[in-house]
């Protein structure tokens, strides 16, 4: 579990076990969080004033001093808002809990293109990279001539033993070069890249 995930499940305890709203408070849910709060304090202030006017009229009368007076009201209110503060309270720990329960996402890794890889792509600006594969899509005017310009490239590849991916739709030669012994981009694929912009343009 991620450090985010402990922390939404210690907040949803604290939620629950402690006092409602200060959970929901330290998980960032303001709303929330403050509507629990207040719900609790406030049903306990009434709690409290009820149990001490209670307590007031019943030593009252046993001095004969005070006249009993009904404020069943309060401790209903207070005890009411206190139940109503934990409920809000559990509904947004059920909610930290399924939020701790989802896998984190994996970190982004962000590739490292050495100067040397950097430095060539700028020599093949109409490549486009795409992790350890350069790619360019050449267009021609009819399919005859984009086949004269797949056997010339199959030509250049031979002598430089080294392949590229072709992909010939009609009048489109799409080339992408990788140097699969390497496991990655090299000088090779850069020179071919090279040679096969100059043979376009013949």
């Amino acid at each position: 579990m991620s450090t985010k995930g402990n922390s939404h499940v210690k907040n949803a305890l604290i939620n629950i076990l402690a006092f409602p709203g200060l959970g929901s408070l330290r998980s960032g849910r303001r709303s929330a969080g403050y509507g629990q709060v207040l719900l609790a304090v406030a049903g306990t202030v009434l709690m409290l004033v009820w149990f001490y006017r209670e307590m007031s009229e019943y030593y009252g009368l046993l001095f004969g001093e005070v006249k009993p007076e009904s404020i069943a009201w309060l401790g209903i209110t207070g005890g009411s808002l206190l139940v109503i503060s934990w409920i809000w309270a559990c509904l947004t720990s059920l909610s930290l809990f399924k939020e701790a329960a989802k896998p984190s996402a994996p970190p982004v890794i962000r590739e490292v293109i050495s100067p040397a890889i950097q430095a060539a792509l700028a020599t093949v600006p109409q490549w486009q990279r795409s992790g350890q594969v350069i790619a360019r899509t050449y267009e021609f005017n009819d399919f005859p001539a984009a086949m004269k310009f797949v056997n010339a490239v199959a030509d250049l590849a031979e002598q430089a033993q080294h392949h590229p991916d072709i992909d010939v739709r009609w009048n489109k030669v799409t080339l992408a070069l990788t140097t699969h012994d390497a496991g990655g981009l090299t000088e090779k694929d850069f020179a071919l890249a090279r040679a096969c912009d100059e043979l376009s343009l013949r």
